[in-house]
């Protein structure tokens, strides 16, 4: 037997039956000994335009139960050499922000006393804002790579400096990143002005438009990152909306043209060898896609990300 924790098997279980962990995992109270432990941040109180990600978390739990634990295209193995648990969800208060925000915060500090990189599970983008204040508390300012089809550096919503818009213009103000080795990948759509996205470019962020990767493979772009980055410490952030919404229509904020499924799949595996740190992927809306397709897109996206894990073994 594996000293790791290992998948329930579809073939000693049935895939729609038992606990709804992620990749059916074991449900864990605590982060002490794991190497990876998913986390659950049922959240939709930072949206702008259209809730449901609270629904997120359960979704993409629900829909990982399909995948297997080798990849079968790259190689990776990782439940052969990480142990890895879910975590279960964060309490958020589901009636106040800010106090979310904090708990969040706290609840992330508090498994960050262990070596342990933690993967979120939202939830609307606002919950990347209290993670990386936690990571930034452990690891110094930290790089950053963002895919998404917003840059969300807005100064405030409605009044509000704290919003799933807003998370990256407050993290940069807050000292947390390295502002030349952040990327924002899969930028698109419609503005107020014409310095949306290029304020946080003379900030020293990266940006690379969807539009100009049209077409395009992104391995070489992952490789570009990885060698801009190097060994830094490395948050990645993936909101589902950077893909073109024919492929992830479940999501609270769509824009056309954005990336493929292949080319999600091509930037995350040429990310392999950075140092990695933490994981999130965001605003995953059930009630806008009722075949489970965008949450099922997701939990594959988290499996891709497990797989470049430091000291994830290839087969």
């Amino acid at each position: 037997m594996s000293d790791f924790n290992q998948p329930v098997s579809g073939n000693d279980l049935a895939r729609f039956a038992g606990l709804q962990t992620f990749m059916r995992l074991p449900d864990v109270a605590s982060a002490e000994g794991l190497d990876v432990g998913f986390i659950g941040i049922p959240m939709d109180i930072g949206t702008s335009w259209r809730s449901g990600t609270r629904f997120g978390p359960k979704q993409l739990r629900q829909e990982s139960a399909m995948i297997r634990p080798y990849n079968i295209q790259t190689g990776a193995a990782p439940f052969d050499s990480l142990q890895c648990g879910d975590l279960g969800d964060i309490a958020i208060n589901t009636f106040n922000l800010a106090d979310s925000l904090s708990i969040i915060q706290s609840t992330y500090e508090d498994i960050l006393n262990h070596p342990v990189i933690p993967m979120g599970l939202g939830g609307d983008h606002s919950l990347t804002l209290p993670i990386l204040r936690a990571m930034a508390k452990k690891h110094g300012p930290v790089a950053l790579v963002h895919v998404d089809a917003h840059a969300d550096v807005n100064d405030e919503m409605f009044g509000e400096r704290e919003t799933h818009g807003t998370v990256f213009r407050r993290a940069y103000e807050e000292g947390l990143l390295v502002p030349s080795k952040v990327w924002q990948i899969g930028l698109r759509g419609t503005g107020y002005t014409a310095e949306d996205f290029t304020e946080a470019a003379d900030w020293g962020f990266n940006q690379r438009l969807a539009s100009s990767l049209w077409h395009k493979p992104l391995d070489t772009l992952g490789k570009e990152i990885a060698a801009s980055i190097g060994d830094h410490p490395c948050y990645i952030t993936y909101d589902i909306d950077s893909l073109d919404p024919s492929f992830a229509p479940g999501t609270g904020t769509p824009e056309i043209g954005g990336l493929t499924t292949m080319q999600a799949m091509e930037l995350i595996r040429n990310l392999r060898g950075l140092n990695i740190i933490g994981c999130d992927l965001v605003e995953v809306s059930p009630p806008y896609d009722t075949t489970g397709n965008t949450a099922l897109t997701g939990a594959n996206i988290m499996f891709e990300m497990l797989s470049i894990l430091p000291g994830v073994k290839y087969r």
